[in-house]
């Protein structure tokens, strides 16, 4: 089986398996280069010497329907996407690299609410709040509301729906076997990634997660499997690599709120993704995620 298992994020639902493979492993392979292990990249691209495997999901978060249209968010759904939206911009006050964003962002918080009618009402100021950020200024209101809501509905499907929960651990781990050295894993994917290293029965010697919401305890924290929040007791070594601006992502920092840290979980890196900073492919293309990558493929880690 596969020796490094990839694990992609929210809004794959038109990709497959094999086109997001073609789009992570040149990135991949590309921080491997940067980070000094030209040769290792060529293996793990060029040369495909190492086999590396995505695990796909996205096609459980298509429309049911024939019209193909969004599905619809029950009420409780429509009040966590509030406080998703709320919890992004407290992120942004307290952590955005550009001091008018933070400036902004805590000017939206401290604002007047207003009446609204209905729970989906009451998250339009949120959106209008949040497309005032330069992250989001790129997409206008009616899009950025879009991004919001798909971002909480897969989430929250993963994280409530049964059958979508364990489907998505069945695809995870029918690719991990005893040759799996590495997970990388990016957005929702380090939740699934995050669940499926804590039913391991040997150990990984390697879990990256970037632009990972694992610290947002309104939407994901407090539904991770099991409770309470754990380092995987047979992860040997986990880096979290987080965008400064990467506003979906939880704070870098998550040593805290994941017992048994100490010597395993790196989550101090911060990496700048320029105008795109949730995007997968450039969290692959950094050396922060190359290095323990190569570190691990190599046997130079711990050696």
């Amino acid at each position: 089986m596969a020796e490094v298992v990839l694990v992609h994020g929210i809004a794959q639902e038109q990709q497959s398996a094999d086109g997001l493979e073609a789009d992570w492993l040149p990135s991949l392979a590309g921080g491997v280069r940067v980070a000094g292990y030209p040769d290792l990249a060529d293996q793990l691209w060029r040369t495909k010497q190492i086999d590396v495997r995505m695990a796909f999901y996205g096609d459980l978060f298509l429309p049911k329907d024939q019209q193909g249209g969004a599905e619809q968010l029950d009420e409780a759904e429509w009040e966590f996407a509030e406080q998703l939206g709320r919890e992004w911009l407290k992120r942004a006050a307290e952590d955005a690299s550009r001091e008018s964003d933070r400036v902004t962002a805590q000017r939206e918080l401290e604002g007047p609410t207003g009446e609204t009618q209905g729970v989906r009402a009451a998250l339009r100021p949120v959106v209008n709040s949040l497309v005032r950020l330069k992250p989001f200024a790129r997409f206008g209101v009616a899009l950025a509301e879009r991004v919001v809501v798909k971002a909480l509905r897969q989430v929250t499907r993963y994280l409530t729906d049964e059958d979508v929960h364990a489907e998505i651990q069945r695809r995870v781990s029918a690719l991990i076997d005893a040759d799996t050295k590495v997970i990388v894993s990016h957005s929702l994917g380090s939740v699934v990634a995050y669940e499926a290293a804590h039913q391991l029965q040997r150990p990984l010697p390697l879990l990256v997660t970037c632009g990972s919401p694992l610290g947002l305890r309104s939407v994901v924290y407090d539904r991770l499997r099991p409770q309470p929040p754990a380092v995987p007791p047979q992860v040997r070594r986990w880096v979290n690599v987080v965008d400064q601006d990467d506003l979906v992502a939880a704070r870098p920092e998550l040593t805290a709120m994941f017992p048994g840290a100490q010597g395993v979980l790196e989550s101090s890196y911060t990496v700048d993704n320029g105008a795109k900073p949730h995007e997968a492919a450039f969290y692959l293309a950094k050396q922060q995620i190359g290095r323990p990558v190569a570190e691990t493929l190599t046997g130079l880690h711990n050696q």
